[in-house]
Parts: structure tokens; C-alpha cells; sequence
């Protein structure tokens, strides 16, 4: 079966606004797509209308007549996302009262649509898979095993690809969705469609609020062009509806524009979600140890400084900055850096007092034995308290019995 397709009359049908060429070939590559059962994987930024390609898809597609489901796999709970995709039998689970079917088992013969799949737990993308693959699913808390025939298509504005390498993401199910890949442009790639879009909203809303539509000015044109938009076609829908009902004056120039563009969308980079890399810090305490080990090098660094003026060279290579910390150290030894700043400079040194040398102690790496800071506590807790073992246990927030088999255990005199 071979569509043949007229852009224009989808776009009109569906509501699309604009005439980019990655626009029009994400709508081309849906419509030839349509026809067959393959499964489709629909990446874009959120914002920029995702939602429409499944419905083009359902509805040029032999299915056409058959059930559309979308689904927002982030707005589902983990714990019952499992039930809604594949329903459950009656008592499987608490406040299970009765059986229900999942949505898999509603769309039989149709079209589902899987909004944010990134979002969907490792579990439920095994049982994903399975269907994918043999069309086959089991309810929760049945051993029956059911059948569907089902259009799976999915979308996402997660970096799958990294999801994968941070074992978010199975990726057997990735390749396996992503059969035809649909790639929706950023509004910042489509920055002749931004003027379009902001005509058709702000007649969209005149009409709402019974208003003149807003028009905007050279200037104003061209700085809607050139922002970034972060939060693309929504992003610029809810400004367009702002101006519409706020301002007075129809006619709007780049002055009043600007405050309604926020800063950072002044940037060129790409807002690509990458989730939280939780290998570089897990916590406060590692920050600061990575300071302080920073200042254990700096803090070498200087020591060498040091014994290299103690060998009694009259003249030593150092860069400005190293310079500019001995002179802090030392104030009174005369020193004067020859050369160029950020360059390997000679210091000459006049005279050098070395009983002006401050003794450096290494630094000592906190220790983080549960063990030891217990004991530590408890020793504070009876200082501070003259050695009264029930204000001590008050104050650790413990058991006056505890305490007593703390003392002993350690041997802590109290």
C-alpha cells in the first residue's frame, strides 16, 4: 500500500504550522511509514509537538479504525505502571477489587502510544520487550498468558543512547523500538517557523479573548528568530498568550519583546537531558575532600618551592602565581620575578632567612571509621556533660543502658 502524499494537506489536517525541511521530512518518513506494523521511535525535545506524529501514523495506517491510546508512561507511578500497561486479576494487590484490562489488551487491533518511554522502570521494559517481540504479555498476579496485536510507538526527549550506558535503559528494547526512527527539530532550527507560529497563536487567542491580535515589528521579529527556545513551540505558545492578554498596545516592538524573553534562552547550547552522573559526588563530604586534596597539592607545590630556596640557588624558576603566595609567606625577604606573568619566571633572592620557614605538616586524611567517630562522640558527650552518663546518653540520643555497654565495649574512661 503507497500513500501518496500531499505535506500541505497533513499539516492542515493535523494543525501543523511551519515549513522546515527537517519538519517536513519527520512528517514524510510517519506517512510512508504508516502503513506497516514496524515500531516507531520518536525523539525530540520536549516542546516540540511529538504527540501529533502518532496520531498521523494511527490514522494513516490499516488501523485506522481500531483504538488509539496514549499513554504518559512519566505520570504513572512505578508501582502500579506494571497494572495500567497490562491489567491485573482481581486481588493481586491491594485494592485490587476486581479484574481490569491494561492498555495493551484495550488497543488490541489498534494503535498505543508510549510518551516518555525513557521514564518506564527496568522491569516493566522487560515485560515491553516480550511484547514487542511475540505480541504476548501476562497480568499481574495471573499465570494465563495473553495475546495482543497491537502498533507500538514511542517517544522521548531522554538521551537514550545515554540512558543506556548509565544502565537505565535495556538496550535490546532500544534497538528493538527504534526500527523507524522520527526525529522532530528543535524551534531554534526552524527559525523562519517562529514568526508562523507566533501569528497563528496570537490569532488563536484574539479569538479566545475576543481581543485585536498582537503584531510584532522588525525588531521584534528578528530577536524572536534568534532566541534559543528552550522550551520550543510551548515555550512560545504561553509567551504569545502573555503579550496577548498583558499588553495594551497591539503593536509590539523588540523593547516590550525582551522582557518577556527570559535570559537563558540566549544560549546556543542544546538542552539535552543527561540526568544526574551521581559517580562524580555522591555527597557533601566528597566535595570537600576533593578541596581539600586540591590544597594538598597546592600546599606540595609550595613546600618544593621552598626547598628549592633552602638549596641556596641564587636563582629559581617559578610562574607569578607561585611567586605571589611566597611573597604572602615571606614579606620580608626581598625577591623580584623577571619575565612576562603566566611564564616560567627566574626569582632572585637578595637574602633568605631560612628560620623564616614555617614548619608545613602534611595533611591527614580524616578518618571514617564508624567506629572511631562513635567513640569520639562519646568521649565529647561526657566531657561536656563532667561525666554524668545520663545527660551524655541524652545527648547522643541514645539509651542510658546503651551508653553503659558503649563505655565498656570501648573501654572509654568516663
Amino acid at each position: 500500500m503507497i500513500i501518496t502524499m500531499d505535506v500541505q494537506a497533513i499539516k492542515q489536517r493535523f494543525g501543523i504550522i511551519g515549513n522546515a525541511p527537517g519538519l517536513n521530512r519527520a512528517i514524510e518518513v510517519a506517512v510512508q511509514v504508516a502503513p506497516t506494523d514496524l515500531s516507531v521511535l520518536i525523539t525530540g525535545e520536549s516542546g516540540t509537538g511529538k504527540e501529533i506524529f502518532p496520531q498521523i501514523i494511527h490514522q494513516y495506517s490499516a488501523r485506522k479504525h481500531g483504538k488509539y491510546i496514549a499513554v504518559n508512561c512519566g505520570a504513572i507511578p512505578e508501582g502500579t505502571i506494571d497494572s495500567e500497561l497490562f491489567g491485573h486479576e482481581k486481588g493481586s494487590f491491594t485494592g485490587a477489587l476486581a479484574d481490569r484490562k491494561g492498555y495493551f489488551e484495550e488497543a488490541d487491533g489498534g494503535t498505543i502510544f508510549l510518551d516518555e518511554i525513557g521514564e518506564l522502570p527496568l522491569a516493566t521494559q522487560v515485560r515491553l520487550l516480550r511484547v514487542l517481540e511475540t505480541g504476548e504479555f501476562i497480568k499481574v498476579g495471573s499465570s494465563k498468558m495473553l495475546k495482543t496485536n497491537v502498533r507500538v510507538i514511542a517517544a522521548t526527549n531522554v538521551d537514550l543512547p545515554y540512558a543506556i550506558q548509565e544502565a537505565k535503559f535495556r538496550e535490546d528494547l532500544y534497538y528493538r523500538l527504534n526500527t523507524v526512527p522520527i526525529t522532530i527539530p528543535p524551534l531554534r532550527h526552524r527559525a523562519e517557523d517562529v514568526i508562523l507560529l507566533f501569528r497563528k497563536f496570537a490569532s488563536d487567542f484574539a479569538d479566545k479573548y475576543r481581543m485585536p491580535p498582537v503584531r510584532l515589528d522588525e525588531d521584534a521579529r528578528i530577536m524572536l528568530m534568534n532566541f534559543q527556545w528552550p522550551g520550543n513551540v510551548r515555550q512560545l505558545k504561553n509567551i504569545t498568550e502573555q503579550i496577548s492578554i498583558i499588553e495594551q498596545q497591539r503593536d509590539i516592538n523588540a523593547h516590550i519583546l525582551k522582557a518577556y524573553l527570559p535570559a537563558s534562552g540566549t544560549s546556543n547550547l542544546p538542552a539535552v537531558f543527561r540526568g544526574v552522573n551521581e559517580k562524580t559526588f555522591n555527597n557533601e563530604r566528597e566535595i570537600l575532600y576533593q578541596v581539600l586534596f586540591d590544597m594538598k597539592r597546592d600546599m606540595n607545590d609550595l613546600k618544593k618551592l621552598v626547598l628549592d630556596l633552602m638549596g641556596e640557588r641564587d636563582e629559581v624558576h617559578v610562574d607569578e602565581d607561585h611567586a605571589q603566595i611566597f611573597r604572602k609567606l615571606y614579606p620580608t625577604e626581598k625577591l623580584e620575578v623577571v619575565a612576562e606573568k603566566k611564564t616560567p619566571s627566574p626569582i632572585h633572592i637578595e637574602s633568605f632567612n631560612k628560620e623564616n620557614i614555617m614548619d608545613t605538616e602534611e595533611f591527614v586524611e580524616e578518618s571514617l571509621s564508624l567506629e572511631d567517630k562513635e567513640i569520639e562522640l562519646i568521649r565529647k558527650a561526657l566531657e561536656k556533660h563532667n561525666g554524668k552518663r545520663k545527660l551524655a546518653a541524652q545527648e547522643l540520643g541514645i539509651s542510658e543502658r546503651t551508653l553503659y555497654r558503649k563505655i565498656k565495649e570501648y573501654d572509654i574512661d568516663g
